[in-house]
């Protein structure tokens, strides 16, 4: 265990604060790229929501899954607020499986990211698309909807690598003040 002297608490905030800023740069850069361009681009911010849950406590990641979905509503014209619920209980759903079951692994951030863009432009074709009754409404999702999947797949792969030089240079280290030190070495017996 390292000690944490008071020099290195204000590195720890300073690189904790610098952390976020990049993060919700990173994130608005993807909404950027959502919002140009045409109709068959990815949903970028649905692997950025996920890549940030699954290293980030419930409340950040809650945050950061609801910012997501507002930005992916006022990108794709969508009612305010749907996507913010659907990414908002994701991202709660992903930091606690992270925090209890799972490993920060690659394989992992993929298939969770497949799972959550899936549902999210399901959910979009079934309310806005299907529920309407247009004619060749299938075509829609086989022809759009799986494209737009799996364009979101593929830059996924962008997207984990960006928040893993993130969280590698940024993410604050475990350490302990001299009082816990001193309260674990005698609670242990060791003196």
């Amino acid at each position: 265990m390292k000690i944490r002297t008071p020099r290195e608490k204000r590195i720890l905030y300073i690189k904790n604060i610098l952390r976020w800023i990049i993060t919700y740069a990173v994130i608005f850069i993807c909404f950027l790229i959502m919002t140009s361009g045409t109709w068959l681009k990815p949903v970028l911010l649905v692997p950025a929501a996920v890549a940030v849950a699954l290293a980030n406590g419930q409340l950040s990641s809650a945050f950061t899954g609801a910012v997501c979905g507002y930005l992916i509503d006022i990108a794709g014209d969508k009612v305010i607020g749907t996507n913010a619920v659907i990414l908002t209980v994701f991202s709660v759903v992903i930091s606690l499986l992270y925090e209890y079951y799972l490993r920060n692994k690659f394989v992992n951030y993929m298939i969770i990211t497949a799972v959550v863009s899936y549902v999210v432009l399901w959910l979009d074709y079934k309310f806005y698309y299907e529920m309407w009754e247009y004619e060749y409404v299938e075509r829609i999702f086989a022809q759009t909807s799986m494209k737009v999947w799996a364009y979101t797949i593929v830059s996924a792969v962008v997207i984990y690598f960006i928040f893993e030089l993130i969280n590698h240079y940024l993410m604050p280290k475990n350490h302990v003040t001299i009082e816990e030190a001193v309260s674990t070495a005698v609670q242990t017996g060791r003196h």
